[in-house]
């Protein structure tokens, strides 16, 4: 191996960088912070409360140490109470979750308790993620909030942008392939089946800064594969959308949105 090769690489991705900044890193901090909020997740206890101070000190340093690394990765200036303002809200954030969990129980007949929704229920995994992102993101963390979004992207195929605004509580049924853009606005007792996309009219660059996705209304019911798209479409108040739908205009209070179909259907007689 050519040794110039080696110090190019080293000087380039090695040399006063901070490895720690890698996904594992983040993910732990992640990892770790839910499963303090929802022991069910891993079975955990804490025998006191110098036990579970422990963890939150851990936690809490991992934070410390990943801002670091946006520091010196980024040139990022962190605000000097950005850790305290993520730990004052984790208790709102974990009453949000528990809204999104009961309403999960009270609206799945196939669900049995609330257990079953926390450890088993990837909407409500990706919902659990997206409520911890969106306050980095409120916090203008660079990068960070995408990760965790990325990482309940990867392990549960619903894919919300760290920046949407999802009220509580909220239903995401099954959930695989839904997209949640990054200026979605949704309101409370919303239900989400599988493939929806909640996205905009146009990707280019120069619309970075406005409203690009739809807002929807409280108590909606959104079925699966039903596309809403454009920052000025608004879902009004208990509206449903049917499944397979393309929507680019506002819907109004109470309305039922669907795709009627009448397929042929040709019955072969031996």
């Amino acid at each position: 191996m050519d040794k110039n090769i080696v110090e190019t690489i080293y000087r380039q991705k090695y040399k006063d960088k901070c490895l720690s900044l890698c996904k594992d890193t983040i993910l732990s901090f992640l990892i770790d912070t839910l499963e303090i909020l929802f022991p069910q997740m891993v079975q955990n206890s804490y025998d006191s409360v110098d036990d579970l101070s422990k963890s939150f000190d851990s936690i809490e340093k991992k934070l410390i140490y990943t801002l670091d690394c946006l520091t010196k990765e980024l040139n990022y200036l962190p605000s000097e109470d950005i850790v305290n303002s993520f730990f004052n809200e984790l208790l709102s954030i974990e009453a949000e979750l528990t809204k999104d969990a009961e309403f999960i129980l009270q609206q799945d007949p196939a669900c049995q308790s609330l257990n079953e929704v926390i450890i088993c229920y990837p909407g409500f995994y990706a919902i659990a993620v997206h409520r911890i992102a969106h306050k980095f993101y409120q916090l203008e963390t660079p990068l960070l909030p995408r990760i965790l979004a990325e990482y309940a992207h990867e392990k549960t195929g619903i894919d919300i942008h760290p920046g949407a605004k999802i009220q509580a509580p909220i239903y995401i049924d099954h959930g695989t392939g839904i997209v949640i853009g990054e200026s979605t606005e949704i309101g409370k007792n919303c239900k989400i089946f599988q493939g929806v996309t909640l996205g905009a009219l146009s990707v280019k660059r120069k619309y970075k800064s406005k409203k690009r996705h739809p807002t929807i209304g409280d108590h909606c019911l959104i079925y699966a594969n039903a596309t809403i798209l454009g920052g000025n479409t608004i879902i009004g108040k208990n509206v449903t959308i049917g499944g397979n739908v393309w929507i680019t205009e506002s819907i109004p209070d109470n309305a039922q949105v669907y795709r009627k179909f009448k397929p042929e259907i040709e019955i072969i007689n031996d």
